[in-house]
């Protein structure tokens, strides 16, 4: 027999967990709402470079990494191969793998629903994910967060790319814009929220020289796969210290 104490921890908890749920849902769509603005100029780079709309939605909606979709187009407008646009694309993605395997746990998910995870499994949706705590719920908050963040991204992200690539012929040059900046834009915030400590500076700022120096004599897109050699010296090194100590 249930007491009234006990009905009302139990409401307290139903209640706790409704505002709890708004509360990740509206955080859910503000992140997509600020990802679209990447989306527009995405789509107008994308047509404007040379992209149909059609070849610029189907990268959003399959790609959907913006970092990747953001190196392809770039190196193809710069005057890259195919062949160095991809691999640059897939290397900057490779990070959504690590990302998946910290989310299998959580998750649990099997057949269809494991492969929309696969697909909704970016940047915000596993930050949004892990900034929750497991341990009161269970992970149900956890699990909301990502879903709910990763449909709005989705979403938000399809439907901006739709909006710049149609609108790309009516903005005309996308220098006047400044959306030629977009790309070196997007990279740079990729890039620096993690560069938190001297190490993270010092194998960026390293990475950032290699590039530059490579430009002039190798096809675009090959300085920017080449700059990986770098992150890996470094983790080489840093788990040799490691080992040492």
């Amino acid at each position: 027999m249930s007491t009234p104490l006990a009905g009302n921890v139990g409401s307290d908890g139903e209640t706790h967990w409704h505002e709890e749920r708004r509360a990740i849902v509206v955080n859910a769509a503000g992140v997509g709402i600020a990802v679209a603005a990447y989306g527009v100029s995405f789509g107008a780079i994308s047509v404007t470079g040379g992209l149909t709309v059609l070849q610029t939605q189907f990268l959003s909606a399959l790609m959907f990494t913006g970092g990747s979709q953001f190196a392809l187009v770039g190196v193809l407008i710069a005057g890259g191969g195919i062949a160095s646009a991809v691999a640059t694309s897939v290397m900057l993605g490779f990070r959504n793998a690590f990302y998946a395997l910290a989310m299998a746990p959580l998750l649990k998910v099997h057949g269809l629903r494991r492969l929309v995870a696969a697909q909704l499994t970016i940047d915000e949706s596993t930050a949004m994910a892990v900034g929750r705590s497991v341990e009161h719920d269970g992970g149900r908050a956890a699990r909301l967060a990502f879903w709910a963040t990763g449909i709005s991204v989705f979403v938000f992200w399809n439907l901006a790319t739709l909006a710049g690539a149609v609108g790309a012929n009516a903005l005309g040059d996308p220098k006047i814009w400044g959306l030629d900046a977009a790309i070196p834009a997007g990279f740079i915030a990729l890039v620096w929220p993690r560069l938190n400590d001297r190490r993270a500076w010092t194998i960026g700022l390293t990475a950032a020289f290699v590039a530059l120096a490579l430009t002039p004599f190798l096809r675009p897109g090959v300085p920017v796969l080449l700059t990986s050699v770098v992150a890996v010296v470094a983790g080489v090194l840093a788990v040799r210290r490691k080992a040492e100590s």
